[in-house]
């Protein structure tokens, strides 16, 4: 673990913050799959935090299938924050 957040602490704060907000995320798929209650407070938390990350690409798609189309509506944005912060924080440890 030193080894992927090693280096530059911009780089390293980046990489934290991309990380867990993909996390967040999956987290949602995960407990929107097993049906998980709402009405506990952790997952209410995450799933309004995965709405908030997800809001510029939710029902991007607009699939039949209720599993599907969380997976796909909240996935994408987890991998797009993945890219990107690890591309911006390679770059930043680099310079």
């Amino acid at each position: 673990m030193s080894r992927r957040y090693g280096g530059n602490p911009a780089a390293t704060g980046i990489l934290i913050i991309a990380d867990i907000t993909a996390l967040i995320l999956i987290l949602w798929i995960a407990f929107f799959l097993v049906n998980a209650n709402t009405a506990n407070d952790v997952v209410s938390w995450v799933r309004n935090a995965a709405n908030w990350l997800s809001g510029w690409s939710r029902d991007m798609f607009n699939i039949k299938s209720d599993n599907w189309r969380t997976v796909v509506n909240y996935g994408l944005p987890a991998a797009v924050y993945l890219l990107i912060g690890h591309a911006v924080a390679g770059r930043v440890n680099r310079s």
